[in-house]
């Protein structure tokens, strides 16, 4: 595996250069220099404000987007259309036609395309899949979860709150996450309902979404996503026939995360609990993106791809449709 080029060095940019390992990163772009300068500079890699420039070097092989989600599909467009694989930020794409171009690009290209749906791989989750895959909550019922934070001063002028630069509000932000954690789950939702308002901020992009996800088994997901969430939340509760699953926390502002697993005891009452605290930092940027490596090495598909992204936004659209919300 050769070298890194990051597109987009903000936030999640900055979080994702601290996954690589030394000596990856080889050049940061963005349109703001000094952002793109103050990335590349402890890795001793190039700056620049052309991410065309970036994306073709003979010395980078994969291309972290980490860009506003307007420019999403076109940088990957371009690193595919350059022969480079392509980790790209959730929601992939700001509509399912732009999301549409980077699927035809891959398909071209022959390269692989992950999404980058972090929150598989925080290590409450990850417990949560293992307990699920060994079977110890039987069959799945439904799942109940909740998102949310509370915005700041001055959210509602940020390019979360403009849809041209966005594609959406809080459901096409932190709402794809607990989509592709619901689907990944119970599988493939065949019906779904929803309702996106915006009760308080000023900006033209909803500021809180309810979802009902319904799979053909009848198994249901019911989803609130917010940005009124005064205080920072993350509660994604697993309901199985024989026991449950409450994840908490996401670390930081959100708490300690944890999850506990509460096993039904045959005289039912209260049940057998167990459980487990993850109080370190967040690994899940390092750990998604060792995956993808190996993905890369083994030539196999990765586990969160286009197809995961297109499913999310099938959802996401369809609810801004029907809550009357305008598409970019």
């Amino acid at each position: 595996m050769g070298g890194v080029a990051i597109v987009g060095c903000g936030l999640v940019g900055t979080k994702r250069a601290q996954a690589l390992a030394s000596g990856q990163l080889r050049v940061c772009a963005d349109l703001d220099r000094e952002r793109a300068e103050r990335l590349a500079r402890p890795a001793g890699a190039l700056a620049t404000t052309d991410w065309r420039h970036a994306v073709e070097r003979n010395d980078v092989d994969l291309v972290i987007v980490a860009t506003t989600n307007d420019a999403l599909a076109e940088v990957a467009v371009g690193a595919l259309e350059a022969g480079k694989h392509v980790l790209v930020e959730k929601p992939a794409a700001r509509s399912l036609a732009e999301l549409a171009q980077i699927e035809e690009a891959a398909t071209r290209s022959g390269r692989l395309v992950r999404v980058g749906f972090n929150h598989r791989y925080h290590p409450a989750v990850l417990q949560a899949r293992r307990l699920f895959e060994a079977g110890a909550l039987g069959e799945l019922m439904f799942i109940r979860g909740r998102y949310g934070h509370g915005g700041r001063v001055g959210y509602d002028r940020e390019w979360r709150a403009d849809p041209a630069r966005s594609g959406g509000g809080e459901l096409i932000d932190q709402g794809v996450h607990v989509i592709d954690l619901a689907r990944w789950f119970l599988g493939d939702f065949t019906e779904w309902y929803g309702f996106a308002h915006t009760y308080y901020w000023d900006m033209p992009v909803e500021d809180n979404a309810f979802l009902t996800l319904k799979t053909a088994r009848q198994q249901v997901a019911f989803l609130h996503v917010s940005c009124t969430e005064w205080k920072n939340l993350f509660s994604f509760e697993i309901y199985g026939r024989s026991a449950k699953l409450h994840i908490e926390g996401l670390g930081g502002s959100y708490g300690t995360e944890r999850i506990a697993f509460y096993k039904m005891l045959p005289e039912m009452g209260p049940p057998e609990t167990t459980i487990w605290e993850y109080p370190m930092g967040d690994r899940s940027w390092a750990i998604e993106l060792q995956e993808f490596l190996e993905d890369i090495r083994l030539d196999r598909p990765p586990a969160a791809g286009l197809a995961e992204a297109r499913a999310c936004l099938a959802i996401v659209e369809q609810v801004y449709k029907a809550s009357g919300y305008a598409r970019p």
